[in-house]
């Protein structure tokens, strides 16, 4: 492909990704394809010959369309949003075009300290303490890998990534903590087993009396503590677990405290919502992802430390076709975590938060807080239904009920709901289980989602559930 042909095809795609911002209500939220349907329609082998992109891109649109489902949907309200902007695509293509591999700062300057502006910027934004450093992850996941690894060699005064464990080591999480936690700490080599889940309230936070009586059970039983995992905003219910009493815990018997605040770290943008951040002077590391609920494409998730030391000794590795003369005077954040290579991922964010404002983005958050509210106030009324968890931020959970029914039968009740509800192509919900029951959330966070497609999403609930009580 030439620059004239790149040319005429660029501009063809932009077009296409404008008007599928336009026109994406009209796909049916969920894919409808079968497994192994898209791959069925797809050629086993290669072209030995290279082709034109026209028919690659007519492809896409023919039989790749189909396979998709669209998170960028105003139906959207399934597990939570990964919402984009126009803006953050404009700048992700932008970092495709220059093919800058951003590894230390040497190899694209202008990379490493945008980021570190950009990682301030969403400090501030946010209001963690001053003195919180950030960088730039893939994923939450991959943050709080960070942090266990951190943690583990902290804890152990980095012995462990000299000579291997030797004593075991426990984290803390709460039950209803993200599955990522579960795998970090086998990655991390702790041992599933020495991840500690502790009970949660009626709210599904955790319960700090609870953490503090498993500390001390460990300690006495020759385990050492490494590192609590708070949550703000669970991913079940967005359950927000108590920072500051978790947090003197921690305090008290040295222990890392990590707080994951992948979706509802946003909210926080408001400062009435700050006060979940009440005792984060304790925190020793925080994940939140823009990539969720900030208009930025994924994958961007913004991990903070209070002291970068830790991280950096856990990461860091120094060989000799790496070192450059600037080494003592700049960041070099291939040593802020797992990956050497690393994109540019800060140019997108910095587009977003130009684009919008932070007042721009945060009446985005205020109306999806008022859409929640509206549909809160929706379930409450209608005595068919009930609310399971209360509604910290823009997730509703929720289920009908039916006198007499067991918990597998209201179980399968609502799960009968959910797929008809979610067959219509107009909404995608999800659901999960809240103390073993069966709840249905109704996830508000895309960008296009208005007041209208709220209402629809519980005109089709209301409209499915007759036939289902009936039976």
């Amino acid at each position: 492909m030439n620059n004239s042909e790149f040319r005429r095809l660029g501009y063809e795609l932009i077009d296409w990704i404008a008007d599928y911002f336009e026109h994406v209500e009209g796909f049916p939220v969920r894919s409808t394809a079968k497994p192994g349907q898209i791959k069925s329609v797809l050629p086993q082998e290669p072209p030995a010959e290279g082709e034109a992109l026209d028919s690659a891109f007519a492809d896409f649109r023919e039989l790749i369309m189909p396979g998709i489902t669209h998170w960028q949907h105003p139906g959207w309200f399934a597990y939570f949003p990964s919402n984009n902007s126009p803006a953050s695509v404009l700048g992700e293509l932008l970092s495709a075009g220059l093919g800058a591999q951003c590894m230390i700062w040497q190899t694209s300057p202008a990379a490493a300290e945008l980021e570190e502006v950009v990682m301030e910027w969403l400090r501030r934004m946010i209001g963690l303490p001053a003195g919180m450093e950030g960088v730039i992850q893939d994923t939450a996941s991959t943050s709080t890998l960070c942090a266990l690894l951190s943690a583990r060699e902290k804890t152990t005064d980095y012995a462990i990534n000299r000579a291997g464990f030797r004593a075991p080591l426990r984290v803390y999480a709460s039950e209803e903590a993200h599955s990522s936690i579960d795998k970090a700490v086998k990655i991390a080599g702790y041992g599933i087993e020495n991840l500690q889940k502790i009970e949660t309230d009626e709210a599904y936070a955790m319960l700090p009396e609870k953490l503090e009586n498993r500390i001390k059970i460990d300690l006495a039983n020759g385990y050492k503590p490494a590192c609590v995992v708070a949550t703000l905003g669970t991913t079940s219910s967005a359950a927000i677990d108590p920072l500051e009493p978790i947090g003197r815990i921690c305090s008290q018997y040295g222990i890392w405290l990590h707080v994951d605040a992948a979706y509802g770290g946003t909210a926080a943008l408001l400062e009435d919502k700050r006060t979940m951040l009440k005792g984060a002077e304790a925190i020793d590391s925080f994940v939140f992802n823009p990539h969720k609920w900030m208009l930025t494409n994924f994958d961007c998730s913004a991990y903070f430390v209070k002291d970068k030391e830790p991280l950096i000794r856990t990461f860091e590795i120094h060989p000799e076709y790496l070192k450059t003369g600037h080494d003592a005077e700049v960041k070099n954040y291939r040593d802020w975590g797992i990956q050497l290579g690393r994109r540019f991922r800060a140019l997108k964010l910095w587009f977003v938060i130009r684009n919008y404002g932070v007042e721009g983005l945060k009446a985005m958050i205020r109306e999806h807080l008022r859409l929640a509210a509206l549909f809160k106030e929706l379930v409450q009324r209608d005595n068919r239904f009930e609310l399971l968890a209360p509604v910290h931020f823009s997730l509703v959970c929720f289920r009908m009920k039916k006198e007499g029914a067991s918990e597998e039968e209201l179980s399968l009740l609502n799960s009968s709901l959910l797929e008809k509800v979610n067959s219509s192509g107009q909404v995608y919900l999800t659901h999960t289980a809240l103390k073993g029951r069966y709840a249905i959330r109704m996830a508000i966070g895309s960008r296009l989602t208005e007041e209208k497609h709220v209402r629809r999403a519980w005109e089709l609930i209301s409209e499915k559930a007759p036939s289902l009580l009936e039976q």
